[in-house]
């Protein structure tokens, strides 16, 4: 350990804990943010989501479509979570420590978006490269798709969680936060919508045996484009803080974020919310991975009657989720507006509300046989799919002095991937013990949420190890 990391840990362990007061007190040194400098903030969300929403809502049927077996698919779904926890921490910990002419967390932005647009386009065409239908090699291929268009959807995700931390008030947080999760919902809209649009103008919604279907393959295409417009917005309208206005704004010495600091020193010294806050999002995210994994064939079974999924029910049932995702982003957008204008003495009290809700929705979906019913679920859902991607923000945030936030943001993400990756993992068990029921599979998924509900109760916001 050098001298400099040493002086750091004695500073960073001597200081007192900081109370909610005083956070408050600390963040008021941020100026207000014009609605112009926020919406520029929070803009590029929109594209950002169209990638995710297409492989939350589409992944499973493009795997199903190109010969994957059920059973295995939470194999697949392992991979995104797993790029994210390795790349978000790094990110944060290393931008923490960039300022140059284009930025502190824009550079990563600039370099990530175009490649992530560009790898956007793998997973689609893989059924269109002969690999052959079930093929070892067209597993792979796809395999290895998620994992480059994750890998770059998380480089451009994670500077517009960061600057949020580092130019957004306390007083001014859950409207940011909000506006981002609407535009984020925005893009799950547009991008979920887009295969069923495809197929009402006629574009074919089935393909030959392996391959996907046109109205997928055109929505990641429109998506890849959508993505790189919107990031290139808040790259060139974004002008952040240059490191010595930043440190007066936050109230720390300027040298803070110049030293470096390991992700497990950092890990050691969280504030206990950071803790708190994960034990929720583990339940929350269990209950999502589920959702992406299994809604499909949930659907195809209860709706339409089918496990085959080279049918037209199961493509059908495909497109269905695509419309029931842009129903939850738009139940998410209008709870969104409500938040929004929320006290910020309220957060867990709407964190637990929204898990609550999002609970029953999945119950209902679980045991629903036609499509009114899953409407009203998904609704229900996008309260606490807005909830789940929001409010964990709003209280982790007020909770940090501006000391390494980047690093805490990325670090913060491992308590959203590794719940992503146990869930798969114990799909390979839990799948077979329901009698390799998708429904079943959705039932547990909402008994996951409301056990998230209860624990947040247990947050303490505010009181930060600094």
């Amino acid at each position: 350990m050098d001298a400099t990391h040493t002086n750091h840990h004695i500073h960073h362990e001597s200081q007192p804990q900081v109370t909610q007061k005083e956070r408050v007190d600390l963040d008021a040194n941020l100026p207000d943010l014009s609605r112009r400098v926020i919406f520029a903030i929070t803009f590029g969300f929109l594209g950002i989501n169209m990638g995710f929403s297409l492989q939350s809502s589409q992944m499973s049927r493009i795997f199903q479509s190109i010969g994957a077996n059920p059973n295995t698919l939470g194999f697949f779904f392992i991979f995104p979570p797993l790029m994210g926890m390795i790349v978000q921490p790094l990110i944060g910990k290393y931008s923490d420590r960039t300022w140059n002419r284009f930025g502190r967390r824009m550079p990563y932005l600039l370099f990530g978006a175009p490649v992530a647009a560009l790898v956007l386009l793998m997973l689609p065409f893989t059924g269109s490269l002969g690999f052959g239908y079930g093929s070892v090699a067209a597993m792979v291929f796809a395999a290895f798709a998620v994992c480059f268009m994750d890998l770059f959807n998380n480089i451009c995700m994670q500077p517009f969680r960061m600057i949020v931390g580092d130019m957004v008030n306390n007083k001014q947080k859950n409207f940011a936060w909000s506006w981002q999760q609407i535009f984020f919902n925005g893009g799950g809209i547009l991008a979920s919508l887009l295969p069923f649009v495809f197929a009402l103008f006629g574009m074919h919604n089935t393909a030959k045996r392996g391959v996907v279907p046109n109205t997928v393959i055109w929505a990641y295409v429109v998506a890849a484009a959508v993505l790189f417009i919107t990031s290139m917005w808040t790259v060139f309208n974004v002008k952040e803080y240059d490191p010595e206005t930043y440190a007066k704004y936050h109230g720390i010495d300027p040298a803070a974020n110049t030293q470096s600091v390991s992700l497990w020193h950092l890990l050691k010294t969280a504030p206990k919310s950071f803790y708190e806050i994960c034990l929720v999002q583990f339940f929350s995210w269990v209950g999502v991975m589920y959702v992406w994994t299994y809604t499909t064939g949930t659907l195809a079974k209860n709706v339409w009657g089918t496990s085959d999924p080279t049918s037209a029910g199961f493509q059908a049932a495909g497109n269905w989720y695509g419309v029931l995702t842009a129903i939850l982003s738009i139940a998410g957008i209008c709870w969104g507006f409500l938040y929004s204008k929320s006290k910020a003495n309220a957060r867990k009290q709407w964190y637990a509300l929204g898990l609550g809700l999002g609970s029953l929705g999945l119950i209902l979906v679980s045991f629903a046989h036609n499509q009114m019913l899953t409407i009203i679920a998904f609704i229900l859902f996008g309260i606490a799919y807005f909830t789940i991607h929001t409010i964990p923000f709003t209280l982790l945030t007020s909770s940090l002095n501006g000391e390494n936030e980047g690093a805490y943001m990325g670090l913060f993400n491992i308590g959203i991937c590794l719940p992503q990756i146990i869930a798969s993992l114990l799909s390979f068990v839990i799948f077979p013990m329901t009698g390799k029921s998708q429904p079943m599979m959705m039932l547990i998924a909402g008994i996951s949420l409301a056990i998230g509900a209860l624990c947040v109760y247990h947050i303490h916001e505010g009181v930060a190890k600094k």
